[in-house]
């Protein structure tokens, strides 16, 4: 029998959440395709999905616009379900460059990743949890578009193992290694297979833990799950389930069928190449293909294999490629109709998914066009946006200002999430004129510091959030300023010290993308708020001024010489929220309180693997006795591997490095200095 969602928490809905979560589930019971959630911050949006997710016991994938939100939002499920599967979906590369053609310069720049070994686990585990349980959410950024092989392949290619079945070690060894498991006596990591006499262990790509298969002959004796490092028994299987290494995978006599196409294909273009007298292109696409096309007889895996999906799989021309979402569908009985589709931050993530597949068109037909790609590789791509739609069926559009699209779905209808269960208002919005702008900011700045309460200033371009920065700081006012030049982890780093008032104020250019969460900040000033235009319209202005709702005492200052009309529509709509709010306060008695937040929540989730990372490989060298006789090699190995690390771009790994070469140096240091001070003593 299915597990059923089971959600947990210490609240029950209250103010808008009781009658939005009957509304949604209502509605999608009852046929409604396409629904709007119009929540404002802090109105307990993911909370009262989660009750529509527990009312509705269906599969459910959560899109969130960026890493950083889907990393809160996984979170968050995560507590609310901790009986079922919660998983996480985004792309795996901390670091991506995907390969591209410039004709004007003749460059070609070729791919160049960096793949994060624990987001790609949890990619895994999000497909393997879709094809075995329906008690499953999925919080995903827009990579749940993207080609990501068949699942009718991934689940056909799993091996199965049970105990008292009749099967040779070889033949496990071989089946393990046609789904992408590497055999590997030394080191035993995620996708290592290693053999101990009669003894198998596989160390599953998509889960923490291992699997012990012992042998009688050839006899599967026992199945255990064990801890990869200690080998301590976890617990004892009759049967288990081993799903690939990999996405892209196929049996042997598939994959030669499908390199016999890919010959042909490539002859094809060979012999146009020829005609149009594109020799250079000939050469360059028959070297290139060809090498690939060995690597796969050999390996059954070629690097970008992903280019060749569409041949591999038999599809034709033009076809959609396979994505997270035909997983959904195929753990649901192969209909769209039994999963839900929750797009957060609907405003964003909409145009996001619409304009994946143009971007990443333009750059592929410049491949193909010089002879570096075959044309099938232009079906290794996003969805269209009219594909995503034929695939999800009932959507939950989340968004505190929904845009045209999910209003033209909807026909108008909004469930609205208006009343916030701590009783806290929209903040008041004022208007001053531009004029002395600055000098008014500071005075408001300095009435906000004296109550320890934080500042967010947004400026319309990086200049003059920089000057502001600096104009502040002359002024003896702690401030700092954000862009998006300015990456994840030094973006993370600055909220943090924000909230815990290493500074008062933050300047930045457009806030509200960051999808910032900061109880502390009463004062939100808008400076040249009547400059009409993306960084000043009505969703805009509605979003940033969202950003002091979560404080008591939250107030918007816009600096303006004029009203716009979305200026004027941003107010208008602000004000009817705040009077409903103040209304269900007086009528319910309610004395609205502030919303207290861990300053740990701000940690972006996809880094603690990294940081963990950082810590295991610094500890390692910790681990070994450092000498006299050793610390020049210690030291050495250690200048190495920063130097590798800063030519991979990854430089937290190569500051962590670079730290602990310096405390061996200042340890040796020390060291010598105690040795000449022993020897003047004797």
């Amino acid at each position: 029998m299915d597990k059923r969602f089971k959600l947990t928490s210490g609240f029950k809905p209250s103010g808008d959440q009781p009658g939005a979560i009957e509304e949604l589930s209502d509605n999608i019971k009852k046929g409604s395709r396409s629904q709007v959630l119009l929540g404002v911050t802090g109105s307990g949006k993911t909370y009262t999905i989660a009750n529509v997710i527990e009312k509705l016991q269906r599969p459910a994938l959560v899109i969130a616009p960026n890493k950083i939100l889907a990393a809160q939002l996984y979170a968050e499920f995560k507590a609310f379900f901790p009986e079922n599967a919660v998983e996480y979906f985004i792309s795996y590369y901390d670091y991506y460059q995907p390969e591209a053609y410039i004709p004007q310069t003749d460059t070609f720049i070729e791919k160049d990743s960096a793949i994060n070994d624990h987001i790609d686990r949890l990619r895994l585990k999000a497909t393997s949890s879709l094809l075995e349980r329906r008690d499953v959410i999925i919080v995903a950024s827009v990579s749940c578009i993207y080609n990501l092989g068949s699942p009718q392949e991934y689940r056909d290619m799993c091996v199965f193992v049970e105990k008292g079945a009749k099967k040779s070690r070889d033949e496990i060894i071989a089946e393990l290694i046609a789904i992408n498991y590497e055999r590997n006596e030394v080191e035993f990591s995620r996708g290592k297979v290693r053999v101990r006499g009669d003894t198998i262990e596989v160390f599953m790509a998509y889960l923490e833990t291992a699997l012990r298969i012992e042998l009688f002959g050839n006899e599967i004796e026992k199945i255990s799950e064990i801890n990869p490092v200690t080998g301590e028994v976890i617990a004892v299987k009759d049967s288990c389930l081993i799903y690939p290494a990999r996405h892209y995978v196929m049996p042997k006599e598939e994959m030669e069928k499908a390199v016999e196409r890919i010959e042909a294909e490539l002859a094809e273009r060979l012999a146009a190449l020829k005609n149009q007298n594109k020799l250079l292109e000939y050469q360059r696409l028959d070297q290139r293909t060809r090498y690939d096309i060995e690597m796969m007889k050999e390996t059954g895996f070629c690097r970008g294999i992903e280019n060749y999906s569409r041949v591999i799989e038999g599809r034709p021309a033009g076809s959609r490629p396979s994505c997270l979402l035909d997983y959904f569908i195929a753990s649901t009985k192969g209909t769209s109709d039994d999963f839900i589709t929750i797009i957060d931050e609907s405003h964003v993530t909409v145009p996001q998914i619409r304009g994946m597949y143009e971007g990443d068109k333009s750059r592929k037909e410049t491949l193909v066009n010089y002879g570096f790609r075959l044309p099938s590789a232009l079906d290794n791509r996003p969805l269209k946006f009219n594909e995503f739609e034929s695939l999800v069926k009932d959507i939950i559009f989340v968004s505190a200002t929904p845009g045209p699209y999910e209003l033209a779905k909807t026909k108008g209808a909004i469930t609205e999430l208006i009343i916030r269960p701590t009783g806290l208002i929209d903040p008041e919005v004022i208007i001053r004129p531009i004029g002395s702008q600055v000098q008014d900011l500071i005075t408001e700045i300095r009435a906000c510091v004296e109550k320890k309460q934080r500042v967010l200033v947004t400026t319309l371009t990086k200049k003059m959030a920089e000057d502001l920065a600096d104009y502040l700081s002359e002024k003896e006012i702690k401030v700092s300023y954000l862009h998006s030049d300015i990456d994840a982890l030094e973006r993370i780093d600055i909220l943090k010290n924000l909230r815990l008032g290493k500074f008062d104020v933050l300047v930045g250019i457009n806030l509200l993308r960051e999808g910032l969460d900061l109880p502390e900040v009463a004062l939100v000033a808008v400076l040249d708020a009547d400059k009409e235009g993306f960084l000043r319209s009505e969703t805009t202005l509605i979003q940033v001024c969202g950003r002091a709702a979560r404080n008591l005492n939250g107030k918007v200052i816009l600096y303006a010489d004029k009203m716009t009309g979305s200026m004027q529509r941003a107010i208008d709509e602000m004000s009817r929220r705040r009077r409903k709010q103040e209304e269900y306060n007086v009528k319910n008695k309610i004395t609205p309180r502030s919303i207290v937040k861990a300053v740990h929540d701000l940690e972006e989730f996809q880094y603690h693997a990294k940081e963990e990372g950082l810590k295991n490989i610094v500890s390692e060298v910790s681990a070994e006795y450092i000498t006299p006789g050793n610390i020049n090699r210690v030291t050495a190995e250690l200048e190495k591997q920063m130097r590798e690390a800063a030519d991979n771009l990854d430089f937290e790994l190569a500051a962590a490095l670079r730290d602990k070469i310096i405390a061996i140096s200042e340890m040796a240091a020390s060291s010598g200095k105690r040795r000449t001070v022993a020897r003047r003593k004797k």
